[in-house]
């Protein structure tokens, strides 16, 4: 039994090294693509220009397309092209993505190279996932499915952790389209992990074996005419339809595109079997409570960037602003001496300020080194002001840190803390106390709502924002976050590969990947509600209370899911 408990399958780590530089390119590119779309359309390394709602809605959106065509390249990969096609094939078209927004401007190939990765993502993600699960069907290996997963969600975050500091590096050193070839290039890595590995170890190999299709699966013609043709026009008609319904015309159309989506999973699980449609219905359960989670922890790369960016102090002292120039780079802020004269914008006395000049007391509104007097592209015209003279010996640098590395504060307790719970469902086991998968997944709800009631915290003890926060608050959120998350993501995986059906489980991964989505498209509309909540800790409660209600829903349904799980997995041998 010794092997049992401690020896995992050899396909692990060549998955678990594919998945982590997949990630490094995806959460690159994710830790600086809202900061690259509000940077001024001016200065030495030009952005897109956008406002703060305008790149939450982009954001969203291209979150949550990138997590629903893994529903389609599931559906390909399940009846046709196979596991290890697919992933190579999205792989691929994800590095081409990458390297595409190099391309400077907002034109067509910023939007084309995001088309790319949403159409990697698709093929990529739920079948390196299935593959994964496969792994483990062996007897031997089957009790150490969870905490493979784990292993495996440790990998992804290496990555992410990573990418954050190279990108800092690359963009402020050489510009933005540098580190979005970086992230192409950790793709190609990936892949050619993966290519070697698949030909050296024949598990992974025999892993990619499809299941012939049962007599009520639909043909890939009539899915195309059901499914895809339905989408794709009412997608059309939430876009053109005079205003819209809910905020904005992305939104629209990618809700009114998920409708026939979700009738075909609804569909699915009606024709399904006697055997197979409890686990199918209880999948869909939790697929559809773990949207709330998705919505809000997400934020990580909207909401929380603006305060990160906006409300943290990330003023360095000398020594780490040495550290940080040496490693990776640091953004500096123009600041101005203790007391001086001002003039307005048509030389109109304005008297002494004493004190920092307003124009610098927020990091949003930054200036290339060096310029003193020239106007911050936030602030009015009419507002222009001048140093016109004054104490010009306190004048200095202010040494930030790049707002992208909090994006890394995530991957890293995900790195330190995955060990330990590893380690401590493991010692449940043993004692025979180990919480059920759905019990894993509801604890990990319990525990994210406590996340966001941190920055509730944060926001009224820095009175609203108006005062710069510690970044300690950002160490804490992401901390309690990160405890729920690992409860919850890669449960949610491990779930999903031990119901689901063998004949459809990259297709019903692709559903955990379709409530990620739906939840994505969410975050950006939460986060795009940023600038209408004049006091910030409200906004966070309304992630604290959305989180909680989802907690009580997964909890009162518990009793069943539990015992929807003990019964199939008996059934199936695999208990």
């Amino acid at each position: 039994m010794a092997p049992t408990r401690q020896k995992h399958p050899r396909g692990l780590m060549p998955l678990f090294f594919t998945e982590m530089w997949e990630r490094f390119g995806y959460y690159l590119m994710l830790g600086i693509f809202t900061l690259y779309m509000i940077a001024p359309i001016t200065g030495e390394f030009p952005g897109l220009g956008m406002s703060n709602r305008e790149a939450a809605d982009i954001y969203g959106t291209y979150l949550a397309l990138v997590y629903l065509t893994p529903f389609f390249g599931g559906l390909l990969a399940d009846r046709y092209m196979g596991y290890r096609l697919a992933v190579l094939l999205g792989g691929l078209l994800m590095a081409l993505g990458y390297m595409g927004l190099a391309i400077p401007g907002h034109g067509a190939p910023f939007y084309i190279s995001l088309l790319l990765i949403i159409l990697g993502n698709g093929l990529f993600k739920p079948n390196i996932s299935v593959l994964l699960g496969r792994l483990y069907e062996k007897p031997e290996y089957s009790a150490l499915k969870d905490s493979g997963y784990n292993i495996f969600y440790m990998g992804i975050n290496i990555g992410a952790f990573v990418c954050n500091f190279v990108a800092a590096w690359l963009r402020l050193t050489y510009g933005w389209g540098w580190a979005f070839v970086a992230a192409g290039l950790g793709m190609l890595v990936g892949l050619v992990i993966f290519f070697v590995s698949v030909r050296r170890i024949p598990e992974l190999r025999e892993a990619d074996r499809i299941s012939p299709p049962a007599s009520g699966d639909v043909s890939l013609l009539r899915i195309l005419f059901v499914l895809f043709l339905p989408a794709f026009a009412l997608a059309a008609a939430g876009w053109f339809i005079p205003g819209n319904i809910f905020g904005s015309d992305s939104t629209d159309a990618f809700l009114f595109f998920c409708l026939p989506v979700l009738l075909f999973f609804f569909n699915t699980w009606r024709t399904a079997s006697e055997q197979e449609r409890p686990p199918i219905a209880a999948l869909l359960t939790i697929f559809g409570v773990v949207v709330i989670f998705w919505a809000v922890f997400h934020q990580n790369g909207s909401a929380l960037t603006y305060w990160a960016q906006n409300n943290t102090d990330r003023d360095l002292n000398p020594a780490m602003a040495s550290v940080f120039n040496t490693i990776a780079g640091t953004e500096e802020v123009s600041t101005v001496p203790r007391t001086l004269k001002i003039t307005g914008l048509h030389g109109d006395e304005q008297g002494v300020t004493v004190g920092p000049n307003p124009y610098f007391s927020n990091y949003s509104r930054t200036l290339p080194a060096g310029n003193i007097v020239g106007r911050p592209e936030d602030v009015p015209e009419g507002e222009w002001m001048q140093v016109s003279s004054g104490d010009l010996s306190g004048y200095g640098r202010l040494q930030l840190w790049p707002t992208e590395l909090q994006a890394s504060i995530n991957p890293f307790f995900v790195v330190l803390l995955t060990p330990l719970v590893v380690a401590f469902f493991r010692f449940l086991q043993r004692r025979g106390k180990e919480p059920s998968t759905p019990g894993k997944i509801a604890w990990g709800m319990l525990v994210s709502a406590a996340s966001a009631l941190v920055m509730v915290v944060a926001a009224l003890l820095c009175n609203n924002g108006a005062e710069k926060a510690s970044v300690g608050w950002l160490f804490g959120v992401y901390g309690v976050i990160t405890a729920g998350e690992l409860c919850l993501s890669p449960m949610g995986l491990s779930l999903v590969s031990k119901l689901a059906p063998r004949r459809i489980a990259a297709f019903m991964m692709g559903g955990w990947f379709l409530s990620t989505s739906i939840g994505n498209k969410l975050s950006g509309i939460l986060s795009g509600m940023w600038d209408v909540f004049e006091k910030k800790a409200n906004f966070f409660l309304t992630n604290a209370v959305l989180t909680a209600g989802a907690f009580l829903i997964i909890l009162m349904l518990l009793p069943w899911l539990n015992r929807v799980y003990k019964e199939y997995m008996e059934k199936t041998g695999n208990l």
